[in-house]
């Protein structure tokens, strides 16, 4: 919300008072004096005027997680380990995942309580990349890279992927570019073709990449550099 409509919400405030108060920087959000009447005010943020609080806000948290195989990416399971069962009790409340791994992915997993900032970094219309190392039962075909970049049709969906970038490491393995997160995708795409995925590790998700130092089932907070560069 424009912090000055998020002012003139409060009774003691109209229009023209919250003009006067920008004015003579009087308002203070995130412990910052704030003049713009178009500043964003979220969830988050801090809000006083004259040293009076009306807006606590409450503490923004962004997880990098290195999943392991064998746990679902959900909050609850009643029969599974989950991801946030691999947090400390005190930093599962509210956090979301951005970006599901199916129980046998691991790789890059990212959790947080805001969820305007996931969003940008997986929706499709965003274009935020997310590669994954994989491996596959058999061989992997140079023609798969012009189909991988053409697109596949998946009938249940009645929709085409967008391009994705396939580039060939080895006999059995390969890193895949994708902006989408369909239901099972690269191995839905891999069955194009009837070779089955047998191992998949997402490396990054825009431009956050999984630190090499996190062992599976650690994670850490991000740093702000990567916070703001989503």
């Amino acid at each position: 919300m424009r912090l000055d409509r998020f002012l003139a919400n409060f009774p003691q405030y109209n229009r023209q008072q919250v003009r006067v108060l920008l004015v003579q920087r009087r308002v203070w959000v995130d412990a910052q004096p704030v003049i713009d009447p178009r500043h964003e005010v979220r969830e988050f943020s801090r809000v006083e005027v004259d040293e009076q609080l009306l807006q606590a806000g409450r503490p923004a948290r962004y997880l990098m997680l290195h999943k392991p195989a064998g746990c679902v990416s959900a909050t609850r399971d009643p029969q599974h380990p989950t991801v946030l069962d691999l947090l400390p009790p005190d930093l599962r409340d509210d956090l979301h995942i951005a970006g599901r791994l199916d129980y046998n992915t691991t790789g890059l997993m990212i959790l947080t309580n805001d969820g305007q900032w996931s969003r940008r970094l997986t929706q499709p219309r965003t274009k935020q990349a997310k590669i994954y190392l994989v491996e596959t039962e058999d061989e992997i075909g140079a023609h798969y890279i012009d189909k991988f970049r053409q697109g596949f049709y998946f009938a249940f969906e009645d929709l085409t992927t967008l391009p994705a970038q396939l580039d060939i490491l080895g006999p059995r393995s390969a890193r895949l570019a994708i902006v989408e997160g369909r239901y099972h995708q690269v191995k839905r795409m891999f069955g194009h073709f009837d070779n089955k995925v047998i191992g998949l590790h997402r490396e990054s998700m825009g431009p956050i990449h999984l630190d090499p130092a996190l062992a599976p089932g650690a994670f850490r907070t991000l740093t702000a550099e990567e916070i703001a560069a989503v």
